[in-house]
């Protein structure tokens, strides 16, 4: 199960350089990758908005 960010995210870029996989993208709200992410979960703890949750 993979995590997804919502309207909550502020694009603060404390997320992508927490991603081993690199499945986080940069946009107006960051986009997590299904396909890529591994659901490890170290984006939930840096994110500072509470904006990724569990898919």
């Amino acid at each position: 199960m993979a995590y997804v960010i919502n309207e909550d995210c502020i694009a603060c870029g404390s997320c992508i350089d927490e991603c081993p996989v690199e499945a986080i993208k940069e946009g107006d709200i960051y986009v997590i990758d299904p396909e890529i992410c591994t659901d490890c979960g170290t984006c939930v703890d840096a994110c500072p908005t509470e904006a990724i949750h569990p898919a």
